[in-house]
């Protein structure tokens, strides 16, 4: 299984804290108005740190997508031969895009889970299991490494969408940054479920209604540490954690990414105006089926504050070598190089999107065997 890195215990302070198993970004600006947001979590294991190592070999990517170079020729009195270097990797490259996109939507995968850090681990499973119905899937404290992780989710990890939560010994409060929006969890009767949230001392941060333009009844708490939860009322549903929202700086250049790099389908967009900002739901399925990944861009915000709360995002695929490639070939940042953790056989790549945003690739078969 997937887990980010500890920080230290000692300060609050970024540059004091133990770094993320990828690499860390640099700070970002942003707007004052911009709209709410979402995350979730991955999973964990002493021996499983992400450290990172290249392998010592890399696989010509006409070779992990089976396609053979083509050649241009040229011809030079009465010889023919194979055209300039750079010809040949242009028509190679072309036919390799080519061949990583249709692989890209035909390999098969889903969000695992999402990773973030919080300040009193028993407080929030408190709070998710009782106010949002969340169930305790397992719990793992590694002393000797000075943090504890909890897996939360409304079904098993095998199939279903779920957080994880990190603590570190010591530190009780994080940055959430302005990137960062949301959670989206669907329930039945959101009123009902803001009602018990103030019953338990929780924070609401939007009574219940209808969103601005539509009839969808929806409201927005608080956790313990500040991470936000939008509520949105429907019917039942075998995914209820089903939204992350992150903000963006351009949203047609994180479609184009998310679409090709991840094989995602733009599932809906709808722009805002009066309000100023666009958001694009990608995902790997229906939005009412399946958790997806909703894209926030505001008028005009470039960059944002990404603050050292949220972490990553974990995805399955069959084959995380191919995945890499494709990552690369679509102007993806690869932050670590395919290949199995040390000390186990568990297969990943880790990557950054054009707003540095990361995600983790994870081996189908090697994540079901982790949870054995």
């Amino acid at each position: 299984m997937v887990r980010i890195l500890p920080m230290a215990s000692t300060s609050l302070s970024l540059t004091s804290l133990r770094p993320l198993s990828f690499s860390s970004l640099s700070p970002f600006r942003i707007s004052p108005n911009c709209r709410f947001g979402l995350s979730l979590a991955a999973s964990s294991h002493p021996s499983r740190r992400l450290t990172l190592f290249h392998l010592g070999s890399v696989i010509p990517q006409v070779q992990l997508f089976g396609v053979k170079p083509s050649k241009r020729h040229r011809t030079e009195g009465n010889s023919t031969e194979a055209g300039p270097p750079g010809n040949r990797a242009q028509a190679s490259t072309a036919v390799t895009q080519e061949s990583a996109l249709e692989w890209v939507k035909n390999d098969k995968r889903r969000l695992l889970h999402v990773v973030y850090r919080v300040g009193d681990l028993d407080k929030t499973i408190k709070f998710y299991t009782e106010c949002l119905g969340m169930k305790l899937l397992r719990k793992r404290d590694i002393p000797e490494e000075r943090y504890t992780n909890a897996f939360l989710g409304y079904g098993p990890e095998d199939s279903h969408f779920v957080v994880e939560l990190t603590y570190n010994y010591g530190v009780d409060k994080y940055d959430i940054g302005a990137g960062f929006g949301h959670f989206g969890i669907a329930v039945e009767d959101v009123a009902k479920t803001v009602d018990l949230v103030k019953a338990k001392g929780g924070k609401v941060t939007r009574e219940p209604g209808p969103v601005k333009g539509g009839n969808t009844v929806i409201a927005f708490i608080e956790d313990p540490d500040g991470y936000k939860f939008e509520l949105l009322e429907r019917g039942p549903t075998p995914e209820p954690l089903c939204q992350v929202m992150l903000r963006v700086g351009d949203l047609d250049r994180s479609i184009n990414f998310y679409e090709k790099a991840f094989g995602m389908e733009l599932l809906r967009k709808r722009d805002n105006p009066e309000y100023k900002y666009t958001i694009a739901m990608m995902g790997y399925g229906p939005e009412d089926k399946n958790a997806v990944l909703e894209l926030t861009y505001n008028y005009g915000v470039t960059e944002y504050d990404k603050g050292n709360a949220y972490a990553q995002i974990a995805i399955g695929t069959d084959d995380v070598y191919k995945t890499a490639e494709a990552i690369k070939l679509h102007g993806g940042k690869i932050t670590r190089e395919p290949g199995p953790l040390p000390g186990i056989n568990t297969k990943i790549t880790a990557c950054l999107d054009p707003d540095g945003w990361k995600s983790v690739f994870v081996d189908n078969i090697d994540f079901l065997k982790e949870l054995e």
